[in-house]
């Protein structure tokens, strides 16, 4: 259930098409639909904006599978992040419906949600090919939440060049989600060049004393930028969920 369907439901009684006990059966299964391995929040689109996501790393294909069901006979899009090429092919065979985004490890069921007009564009900025697994999550799915997003890869502090030769890009965006490992620098070079929120995200890209993109994570913390947010490590799925609020108020 989300605004959107709960406004038509509404709508529906008011002009007599839809029997008042009929939608209080709709509404009965409010908030969450139980399944055997656990409580679907079928209404968090109503409260927050934006569907449940199911993450997918530490998840059975039957588990999936049954979250993306309850899901999708709600009528809401069903994605689950992080999910290996393995672990898709068994969802899928259940699912035939599904899609199989592989670079951005993201199943997804459903169609994504309208592109919204009127709307600002949302950025990811990528600084190096290692981390695109995690730009790539939030590029897919922003989009699928309905924005207008574009992808700007390869452009790590190591070589600024490339960085300030796409400069009308960055600074035409509304929000820019930007990805790194390594030291974690770009987040605070791109938010010195735009007027714009910058929600950084941290990657567990990088040598020992990266400690697994804790020194990423500590830098981007500690940028001296004012327009910068921080997410948790490898986190594109919750940069591209906050990117989505930004973008639509």
């Amino acid at each position: 259930m989300d605004s959107q369907r709960l406004r038509g439901l509404l709508e529906a009684v008011r002009e007599g098409r839809v029997a008042p006990e009929a939608a209080l059966e709709s509404l009965a299964q409010a908030p969450y639909v139980e399944t055997a391995n656990g409580r679907i929040d079928v209404h968090r689109a109503l409260r927050q904006g934006l569907p449940e996501v199911i993450y997918g790393a530490a998840k059975t294909a039957p588990q999936i599978v049954e979250a993306m069901r309850a899901l999708s006979a709600h009528g809401q899009p069903a994605l689950a992040t992080r999910v290996s090429p393995e672990l898709a092919e068994r969802v899928r065979a259940a699912l035939p419906g599904c899609e199989y985004v592989a670079d951005a490890r993201l199943l997804c069921l459903g169609a994504p949600a309208a592109e919204r007009t009127g709307l600002g564009r949302i950025l990811v900025v990528c600084a190096g090919t290692a981390d695109l697994p995690v730009a790539r999550e939030a590029q897919e799915v922003a989009r699928r939440f309905g924005n207008k997003v574009e992808l700007l890869a390869d452009v790590g502090v190591a070589g600024l060049h490339r960085l300030l030769a796409s400069l009308d890009v960055l600074r035409a965006a509304r929000v820019l989600i930007v990805v790194a490992g390594m030291e974690g620098a770009l987040p605070s070079v791109v938010a010195g060049l735009v007027a714009a929120p910058v929600i950084a995200v941290p990657t567990s890209v990088g040598y020992g004393a990266s400690f697994g993109g804790v020194a990423a994570l500590l830098a981007m913390l500690n940028s001296c930028a004012p327009n910068v947010a921080v997410v948790n490590i490898d986190n594109g799925f919750s940069a591209a969920a906050l990117a989505t609020l930004i973008n639509r108020t």
